[in-house]
Parts: C-alpha cells; sequence; structure tokens
C-alpha cells in the first residue's frame, strides 16, 4: 500500500477491541477495506495477536493500530502487520505514525517472519494465474512435445525442472534435452536416496548430456537440529520430507515461474485430473506427460532407447528414499511410496505445505 494512500479516508474503518477472537473479527470486517484494532493499554498484547492472525488469514486492506502504545512498539506493531499507529496520549492528541506499508507480517509461530506480498506481487500472480488458464486450456490433450515447446516460448529463463532421477525420470529429462536444452534441472538430494539413484542420476546426465543440473541438499545446521541421527522418517515422516525436500526446494525456485514435472494422470490420486499447465497460487507447473498412458511412456523409452532405473527390474514402479519406498506390482503406480502412512505426495509440489515447512524450519533454528 502506497505511503500517501494511508492518509485518505475511502471507507469507514471497522474498529475492533484488541482481544477480539479471530473468527468474530472475520464476521465482523467481512468487505472492509480498513480496520482499526484498539489497545487499552501498551501492555496488552492481545492486539498483536489479533493483527498477525487477520493477515495470515488473507486481509490485505489497511491496519491501523490505536491507543497508549508506545513509541518503542510501533516496529513490533509493523512487523506484525500495521499499517500505520494513532498514539493516544493523555495529554495531549494522538500522533499519527505512517508506516508506509508494513513490508513483513509476524508469524504467530515464535519467530517466523515472512514478507508480506505487496500490491505489484499480487497483481503479477493473477496475471500469472490467468496466463496458466489460457495454456491450459489451449494445450489440453497434447503431446508432450508441444506442451514443452509451448512452455519454453512463453516462461524461457524463468522455467526449471525438477527430477527425482526416478523410475520415469529419463523421459522427461531426454525431452527437456531435446526442446529446451538450458533448463536447469533440480535435483533434490535428500541423503537418504538410494545408492542406485544417485548411480544412475550420474548416468543420465552424461547418456543425455545434461550441463545444468542443480543439485539441492538440506541445510546442515537444520538436520542437525531435527534429525541429528537420521531416523525422523521413523517417526514422522512429513516433517522429513519438509526438512529434506520441501524447505530445500523452496529456497531454489526464486529465479523461477514456472516448474517442468514428471507428474502424470495414471498415478492416481492429487493427479487423476491434472491439466498440463496450473498455477497453484505462486508458480506455474508444467506437466508434459499429464496426458500419456503407461504403455505410451513404455514405447517411448523403448523407441529413444532410454536407460531404465536399475530398481525398476526389482519392482519398483515408483522410486523416492530408501526408508519411504517398496515394490509395487502395478506399473506407473506410487502405492509403494509412504507405505502405513496417511499420505500420497511429500509436498513439494503444495504451496501450503512448503509455506509451512518454511515456517517451521525458521522457528526451529531460532
Amino acid at each position: 500500500m502506497a505511503r500517501d494512500a494511508l492518509a485518505r479516508v475511502e471507507t469507514q474503518p471497522v474498529e475492533l477491541a484488541g482481544d477480539t477472537s479471530l473468527a468474530e473479527a472475520q464476521t465482523v470486517i467481512s468487505g472492509a477495506e480498513r480496520v482499526v484494532i484498539r489497545f487499552p493499554s501498551f501492555k496488552d498484547g492481545r492486539g498483536f495477536s489479533l493483527a498477525a492472525l487477520l493477515r495470515r488469514s488473507g486481509f490485505e486492506g489497511e491496519l491501523r493500530a490505536t491507543g497508549p502504545v508506545l513509541p518503542d512498539q510501533v516496529d513490533d506493531l509493523l512487523r506484525m502487520g500495521f499499517d500505520a499507529v494513532d498514539i493516544e496520549r493523555p495529554d495531549g492528541p494522538a500522533r499519527n505514525r505512517n508506516t508506509g506499508g508494513a513490508p513483513y507480517i509476524y508469524q504467530p509461530d515464535p519467530g517466523a517472519v515472512t514478507a508480506r506480498p505487496t500490491a505489484l506481487h499480487i497483481r503479477a500472480l493473477a496475471a500469472r494465474k490467468a496466463q496458466a488458464e489460457a495454456l491450459a486450456q489451449e494445450l489440453d490433450g497434447a503431446s508432450p512435445e508441444t506442451i514443452l515447446t509451448r512452455a519454453a516460448e512463453v516462461y524461457g529463463g524463468r522455467m526449471a525442472m525438477l527430477s527425482s532421477f526416478g523410475a520415469e525420470a529419463a523421459l522427461g529429462l531426454a525431452l527437456v534435452a531435446q526442446i529446451a536444452s538450458g533448463t536447469p534441472i533440480l535435483f533434490l538430494d535428500t541423503g537418504l536416496h538410494f545408492p542406485q539413484t544417485l548411480r544412475y542420476r550420474d548416468r543420465l546426465v552424461e547418456h543425455l548430456g545434461l550441463s545444468n543440473l542443480h543439485v539441492l541438499t538440506p541445510d546442515e545446521d537444520e538436520v542437525r537440529a531435527q534429525d541429528p541421527d537420521e531416523t525422523l522418517y521413523d517417526h514422522d515422516g512429513q516433517a522429513c520430507c519438509d526438512l529434506r525436500k520441501v524447505r530445500p526446494l523452496g529456497r531454489a525456485l526464486d529465479p523461477y515461474d514456472a516448474l517442468i514435472t514428471g507428474r502424470k494422470r495414471y498415478h492416481g490420486g492429487q493427479r487423476g485430473d491434472i491439466p498440463a499447465v496450473e498455477f497453484d497460487g505462486e508458480r506455474v507447473k508444467i506437466n508434459p506427460f499429464a496426458f500419456l498412458s503407461p504403455e505410451a511412456v513404455s514405447a517411448r523409452y523403448k523407441a529413444l532407447d532410454l536407460p531404465r532405473h536399475p530398481l525398476a527390474e526389482d519392482g519398483y514402479a515408483s522410486i523416492g528414499c530408501w526408508p519411504c519406498t517398496a515394490p509395487s506390482d502395478a506399473p506407473g503406480s506410487r502405492d509403494g511410496r509412504w507405505a502405513g502412512q496417511d499420505r500420497e505426495e511429500c509436498g513439494i509440489f503444495d504451496p501450503v505445505r512448503a509455506e509451512r515447512a518454511k515456517r517451521a524450519g525458521a522457528v526451529r533454528l531460532i
């Protein structure tokens, strides 16, 4: 929000007491553009919490603090998501401290601070979403070559490919090598891969002439703090994925607007109806192989004479980290992943999960 916009009075603000519950506040401010949170005392911190919760729940309007707060508290109020502060004094008029729009939101998790989206960023995301939806309609049912070629035209150097170097990875890598050879290839080396996967990765890099491989690893300090004995997977599989996959990928994605994946509809579950192009709320996912059948994938492997992952011969249809991967009888199935756990994805394709994992990492390290 621009600095001068805060000085304009365009609508009547909604005033809330600092002890208002989030549910009640959301009902009261529905449709409001300007909200004032009143602090009864500088010692009362409930208004801080309410502001943070409102920002986290999606309120993007003007948020103003008022009451007998202290000048020293202004920076903390800003971090909570306030845009301006009216400091009331019993011996004189209120003094306004216009923050010019709070650039940060303090999350309720202690110590976790994340950037607040600007109006420019919000408009950019809306444009990105509209473009992705148009491409999805244009490319519905298209071939992998058509989808990837069109994506390269649109996103160019702002596009990367995510590869697990797993059971079906070679086909996507071969296609990228043919159509967009300079595309960065992102590989998440979790430290828990099968040795066969790492050898297969190196073989494919040489076989396909891949020249832009980026190996992403978990933060060493986070690993020491959260999984020093490498047994986190045994009692909290999702936390292990957050640590070793979700957060490292999140740290690497800033340069990119679009990410090529190897997901296919026949994988089932959340992938059962994926389009060729989709917007996840932050970035665009390109799914060139979304519409292929297992038989078509197998035929393409033979036509291109692509080497298979060595574990595929042992019945592994989907291959991830060794603690959470087991053989599966169904070709193309992901049934062998996270056996006994109530989930079917690691979280890297879920922007909400990624944001939570990022905040969790920040909290544990502070």
